[in-house]
């Protein structure tokens, strides 16, 4: 199986960054807000939000890029993802409908793209997050040849 971009570690991180930035705006705003209070509760909080964020940043990005892997044969799909609660999917070549290529703004930074591949499943479409842009061109026109090649309905 492959692994996505290293870039991915950096993407997500950015990410989870901005999310920290989010959540701690409140506790700055909180502490130059109580102009009678005393700072020791700031500043529990405010270290606890920070070693929480640290770590955060540290070992979620690392853990997923160890975690996160795909693949596509000639008869399926797979996809391995997370970093908490982990999934394995496999799609096969005969239930794929559609494959679509994603670059948001932060993906278009890092030169990365995301691929969705859509089945006839319940279980929804399968993602393969944090691929370099040119893999991920790659292996939409490779499952978008194989997928014309097949036969059957796609149900």
């Amino acid at each position: 199986m492959h692994r996505v971009s290293p870039r991915a570690v950096w993407y997500w991180t950015a990410r989870a960054a901005i999310l920290w930035i989010v959540l701690i705006a409140p506790q700055v705003i909180w502490w130059l807000a109580d102009s009678d209070g005393s700072a020791l509760p700031h500043l529990i909080v405010g270290a606890v939000w920070l070693v929480l964020a640290a770590v955060h940043l540290v070992v979620m990005p690392q853990w997923r890029y160890r975690v996160h892997r795909w693949e596509a044969t000639e008869t399926a799909v797979y996809t391995q993802t997370g970093w908490l609660s982990q999934e394995r999917r496999i799609a096969p070549i005969s239930r794929v409908q559609t494959v679509d290529s994603e670059r948001g703004p932060i993906e278009q930074l890092f030169k990365l793209a995301n691929v969705t591949v859509t089945t006839a499943s319940a279980a929804g479409p399968i993602k393969i997050d944090g691929l370099a842009a040119a893999d991920a061109d790659r292996l939409v026109a490779d499952l978008t040849t194989r997928v014309g090649e097949t036969t059957g309905d796609a149900t």
